[in-house]
């Protein structure tokens, strides 16, 4: 098949593993228990009246007093025309409260995603180059200092020397600063050094071992005979061929800390992003506001795939989609 058949099957199988991932977080959300059904009937309790009164009182005010299927049907039915409900965590429909959440994730997560594709695979090729070398031994030095030291450690530790010790940069993160002014800036450097760190350990390891195999290849001397400069030797005839397979690892560890490590860090620097949001609506039980957080972490890992594998050919033109 071709090239855009293959990506409308991507997008209809995009539909699936949504449809999948909503389902499963709705009947765990659902068979779990809800504490504000809890704090009511404890409440009525405590002034006298029916605690099973309150439960129901609770949960038609909810929408959980209709059978499950319908609930199901009508969830599925917000979500594909993006009608996703009301937050009774915020107080506001669920789409404004991910869009807020979202402008602050956003504000830290493009500039460590941009670092990390750029420094990931330039300090392992500088690594490879340098093989064996006290250069080489110091990038994977700090390779694995960054892949053994746990994201919300590190960000505590670094909170507690500049925040704390040293007042550099502020305790606490403040909204009310505008995006593009130093304020903003001096209060993000920590968690997007915190996410770069852990980010190019492992995609600088991959470039390392890959660029390794092209550095004594016979169009590595090919090139260098014809009087191929080092940079353009090492950018294109090596970097090139060694982006195609470590752009899976990219890609799955850029979403491995997009959605786990990134809820940390903003716990730990009190970011009110979409990480922080999901985990307060968790805890709240909101589950409008859960399920459509679950969906935009759905659709972000969906189109990094999708992304990975149209990136295959523009890296290497003999990949193509006819056998697939």
């Amino acid at each position: 098949m071709g090239l855009s058949r293959y990506i409308a099957m991507r997008v209809v199988w995009a539909v699936v593993v949504s449809l999948v991932i909503a389902t499963v977080t709705f009947l765990l959300l659902s068979f779990a228990p809800n504490p504000a059904i809890q704090e009511a009937a404890t409440q009525a309790a405590l002034e006298g009246g029916d605690p099973a009164e309150a439960k129901e009182r609770v949960k038609e005010l909810r929408g959980l007093d209709e059978p499950l299927h319908v609930r199901y049907v009508d969830f599925l039915r917000n979500v594909y025309t993006f009608n996703l409900g009301w937050s009774d965590m915020r107080s506001q429909p669920v789409t404004e409260a991910l869009t807020e959440a979202l402008f602050y994730t956003a504000q830290y997560s493009i500039p460590w995603t941009v670092l990390t594709m750029i420094l990931g695979p330039l300090v392992g090729l500088y690594s490879a180059a340098n093989m064996y070398s006290w250069r080489d031994h110091a990038a994977t030095g700090f390779a694995f200092i960054g892949y053994a030291l746990p994201n919300f450690f590190f960000a505590i530790i670094l909170l507690l020397l500049f925040g704390v010790w040293l007042e550099w940069i502020p305790v606490i993160y403040n909204t009310d600063v505008g995006v593009f002014t130093w304020a903003n800036v001096k209060q993000l450097i920590l968690p997007v050094f915190v996410l770069v760190t852990g980010g190019i350990a492992g995609t600088m390891r991959v470039s390392r071992n890959e660029s390794a195999e092209y550095l004594n290849a016979d169009f590595m001397k090919t090139a260098k005979a014809k009087g191929v400069s080092p940079a353009r030797a090492y950018l294109y005839h090596v970097m090139r061929p060694t982006l195609v397979p470590l752009s899976t690892t990219l890609v799955g560890q850029l979403l491995a800390i997009f959605i786990g490590s990134s809820l940390l860090v903003e716990v730990v620097f009190g970011i009110p992003g979409l990480g922080r949001l999901t985990y307060q609506a968790v805890v709240a039980q909101d589950t409008n506001l859960v399920l459509g957080s679950t969906m935009i972490f759905t659709f972000i890992a969906v189109v990094g795939n999708l992304l990975e594998d149209l990136v295959f050919t523009v890296l290497d033109p003999r990949i193509n989609f006819d056998d697939r």
